[in-house]
């Protein structure tokens, strides 16, 4: 029996939920991206007791930027990987104006444009920071700041997942700044310093270009090789062309080109002194950026294997080298963290996150999870179709498995490329694969 087959075949078996039922009332935890999804899908389901709970004073989550530390992790100068076309909600494209890769404050204008366009800003309580979460004979008890307590039928869980940041361990002691790329906010106070940052990802090589146009010297420390691929390709953004090209071929020859297109556009690795990718292409979260392996050969940023240890101002390395530094940026990522849950509903903190279609929990049928995977590609359009999944399930116009957890465990056990094995691919998923099972689920493409 197929994967599809044996899911297709357990939900079959599940009694549907009881139709013209009371309105449940619903909560959601956090009005970023995800959130304000959700509860636009729950709205034009007919759900009317909808409560959202945002920490901050207005919508956007994480691309709020704010100049000081926060719970945002955006900077100055941060603009998305993925191009508006693809990171536009299907139901409400960007505006024509904003850039192949709009930045910060664009992103701020669009999500609170789409909240107010779908009614949704008038559900929402700015402000209010949840600070526990627990079940209650079959509802979910929310206590906010302050000690004020809400009931729901239904709980919504959409914090986001790129706020905790997780910081490197090394032997020794780092004497001067060191800070995680969450606090990272401009490259002004690094004017004239000497500044390490750690990591290959991207939020590791913007700074480290954005670091090295006024920093005395720039270095940047990968443990592993990356693939780097450029924004744009062929005039397009890459994102584009790959949903116009590549997707017309299986996964190993879409890889084949990928390896063949990069290598012949930008050479190896080792022309910039970096490390060759142990992964195949697309096996990884990819690095876009046009401008790291540019700033490299000019010079600018200095490439270095990973840190052995501190001594001091004085990083020593792995090939023996050592240099001294004034201030270290770990761009290291985050701890997948619900600091208002008891981790034994869940602890997703490692290797392993066991949700159906990165949403359902396996014990409780009325918790849901928002925008809780990481696509090669942008997680806001995707949350949008979580959002109207959960909606049919609410609505008792969708069943779970039946067998739930056997349905997590082939989920797992047949991911959408071999990812390589770390806390930081627990939840990767292919872009067009994850929007295809989710089109699927929810009745094809034109059933909303």
């Amino acid at each position: 029996m197929s994967v599809a087959h044996a899911e297709r075949h357990e939900r079959e078996t599940e009694p549907a939920p009881r139709a013209g039922r009371a309105q449940p009332r619903i909560g959601i935890i956090g009005a970023g991206p995800s959130g304000i999804a959700a509860a636009k899908s729950l709205r034009a389901a007919g759900f009317k007791d909808i409560v959202l709970f945002e920490r901050n004073r207005e919508v956007g989550g994480n691309w709020i930027f704010n100049p000081k530390p926060s719970h945002s992790s955006v900077f100055e100068t941060t603009h998305i990987i993925s191009s508006k076309s693809l990171s536009q909600y299907e139901d409400f494209p960007m505006p024509a104006d904003y850039p192949d890769y709009p930045g910060h404050e664009h992103l701020r204008r669009y999500f609170q444009d789409y909240a107010r366009h779908f009614g949704v800003e008038p559900l929402i309580r700015f402000g209010t920071e949840v600070k526990r979460v627990e079940p209650a004979g079959g509802t979910w008890r929310v206590v906010l700041d302050g000690g004020e307590t809400q009931t729901f039928d239904r709980l919504l869980i959409a914090n986001g997942h790129h706020w905790n940041p997780r910081m490197p361990s090394y032997p020794g002691a780092f004497a001067g700044e060191m800070l995680h790329s969450h606090d990272f906010k401009s490259a002004k106070q690094f004017a004239g310093k000497r500044v390490l940052v750690i990591g290959g990802g991207n939020s590791a090589c913007d700074i480290a270009v954005e670091t090295s146009r006024v920093a005395g010297r720039t270095c940047i420390s990968m443990r592993r090789g990356y693939w780097f691929v450029p924004k744009f390709m062929m005039g397009l953004p890459t994102d584009v062309l790959h949903q116009k090209l590549m997707l017309k071929f299986p996964k190993p020859i879409r890889q084949t080109m990928m390896r063949m297109t990069l290598k012949l556009t930008q050479g190896s690795n080792r022309l910039y002194g970096l490390q060759e990718p142990e992964h195949g292409p697309l096996e990884a979260h990819p690095t876009l950026n046009s401008e790291l392996l540019y700033f490299i050969r000019h010079g600018e940023i200095h490439p270095k294997p990973d840190i052995k240890r501190f001594d001091g101002h004085t990083v020593h390395f792995a090939d023996g080298t050592a240099e001294e530094f004034d201030a270290i940026i770990a761009a290291t990522g985050f701890v997948t963290t619900f600091p208002f849950l008891d981790r034994a509903i869940a602890d997703y903190s490692g290797n392993e996150v066991r949700l159906y279609l990165k949403i359902f929990h396996p014990r409780h049928e009325n918790l849901y999870f928002i925008g809780l995977f990481q696509p090669l590609g942008c997680i806001w359009p995707l949350a949008d179709y979580q959002g109207r999944l959960v909606a049919k399930h609410i609505a008792g116009q969708w069943g779970r498995p039946s067998n739930i957890d056997a349905a997590i465990d082939r989920e797992m056990a047949h991911p959408d490329y071999a990812w390589t094995k770390s806390v930081r691919h627990a939840v990767e998923v292919d872009y067009h694969a994850y929007r295809a099972r989710l089109i699927k689920e929810l009745g094809g493409r034109h059933a909303f």
